[in-house]
């Protein structure tokens, strides 16, 4: 792993494999080692893949203002008012072109999961030219209607309570049991959350960037602007962020192609992945030819 300035924040990444470069953003609270290695090896047969912390997770610089409780953002969420935040999804897209810079990549295909799905479409929106195709996974537009969590899940995730650095790993596993979908492996999950926890703990840079979402604005009227090849993939008994989130952001992008599956929740279900990789391949195959290099 490696580590380069980029927009004012340091970020450690990773890459691996070789072809076009497909740069991979990382939902809430995630860090690059969190990607199934299974997905990734696949994708590494077809793409250069860049993995990177995001700000305030892994290994990337960590912020320090205090972000609203867990209580307070969710609150917020429910009632569409924005809580107080010191950066945004834009701020976070802005981090991931700087990474781009910092490699000397002129364009590269995205895709983003979850929170990483805002952040691409952001990338998309703000920065066209970096973008060659879009992949956007169980995420949605910001419109605070669409792939909205229903008031029971926040309460059930409400009660876990606080992780610690001892039960962080078996905390955020059994949250994750509350939305993954029926394929999902819970000691598999259980030993990368251990993983995790182990080369980075930050709860309140995860709180931070829950905080940026629930204070960023609605993308949908940015995303009918997008010209990249996208591909919109999420699950049907996603209880995160439900099916409509997928839909809409499908709907918002001119001629997006949506794939969902039945048996996917809130994960990346590892019978579907070798049929997610060809789905983004054939994607990335529809965009037009790039030049390699550094933009001017």
């Amino acid at each position: 792993m490696s580590r380069v300035q980029a927009n004012g924040i340091e970020i450690e990444y990773e890459i691996g494999g070789s072809g076009d470069p497909l740069l991979l953003v990382m939902g809430l609270g995630g860090q690059l080692i969190d990607w199934p290695q299974s997905f990734i090896d696949l994708l590494e047969e077809r793409f250069q893949v860049i993995r990177f912390d995001n700000r305030d997770v892994g290994l990337s610089t960590e912020f320090e203002w205090e972000p609203p409780t867990r209580a307070q953002t969710m609150r917020s969420l429910l009632t569409r008012r924005p809580p107080p935040a010191d950066y945004s999804i834009t701020d976070m897209a802005t981090d991931t072109v700087g990474l781009l810079d910092a490699l000397n990549i002129n364009s590269a295909h995205v895709m983003g999961m979850s929170m990483g799905g805002m952040i691409a479409q952001a990338v998309a929106i703000d920065h066209p030219d970096r973008v060659r195709s879009l992949t956007s996974v169980m995420s949605n537009t910001g419109d605070h209607r669409s792939g909205r969590p229903s008031k029971r899940l926040l309460a059930k995730m409400a009660r876990l309570g606080v992780p610690t650095v001892e039960n962080a790993a078996e905390l955020g596993t059994e949250m994750f049991s509350l939305f993954a979908g029926p394929t999902w492996n819970r000691d598999e999950h259980l030993a990368m959350a251990q993983a995790a926890t182990e080369r980075s703990f930050r709860p309140l840079g995860t709180a931070r960037q829950m905080a940026a979402i629930a204070a960023s604005p609605d993308r949908t009227s940015g995303l009918a602007t997008v010209t990249a090849p996208t591909l919109v993939i999420h699950g049907i008994v996603d209880r995160l962020v439900k099916p409509s989130g997928g839909i809409a952001t499908c709907g918002a992008v001119p001629g997006s192609r949506l794939l969902m599956y039945p048996d996917m929740g809130h994960d990346l279900p590892a019978p579907r992945r070798r049929e997610m990789v060809a789905a983004i391949a054939m994607n990335a195959a529809a965009a037009p030819a790039h030049t390699s290099g550094a933009p001017s």
